[in-house]
């Protein structure tokens, strides 16, 4: 079974985006901020991708995507920046320092199902 790390400050948000993962047939491990989330890649290994929020405190989503590219063991992980940011500038930064795709909230599970499938992260839906 594929695994997902979910990092964002919302309590709510990473429950959202939580369902629509598992409803995909995927594990979920979450994290609170960018922080939290490389304790959980030093606990729990590799996940097969990361779905990232931008702004969080201690450590953003930014931050943590430039750790995460900077470490060996996780610079092949896809990671999917999950956030409000939509200034054209702050995306092409995002994916010029590593992140695979860019998901805009709010979002549906197909749009996000679309983005993992076209990264080959998830069967396309049938």
């Amino acid at each position: 079974m594929a695994r997902a790390l979910i990092v964002d400050d919302s309590r709510a948000m990473r429950a959202v985006i939580g369902k629509m993962v598992s409803d995909l047939g995927v594990e979920t491990t979450f994290a609170g901020n960018g922080r939290e989330a490389l304790q959980q890649l030093e606990a729990l290994g590799k996940p097969d991708f990361a779905l990232v929020d931008w702004n969080m405190p201690e450590m953003n989503g930014f931050e943590f995507l430039q750790a995460v590219r900077a470490d060996a063991r996780y610079a092949d992980v896809p990671l999917l920046m999950v956030t409000t940011e939509t200034e054209m500038s702050q995306i092409m930064m995002a994916l010029d320092h590593g992140a695979n795709e860019y998901v805009m909230k709010p979002f549906t599970a197909d749009i996000l199902r679309d983005k993992l499938d076209m990264l080959g992260l998830v069967p396309s839906a049938a």
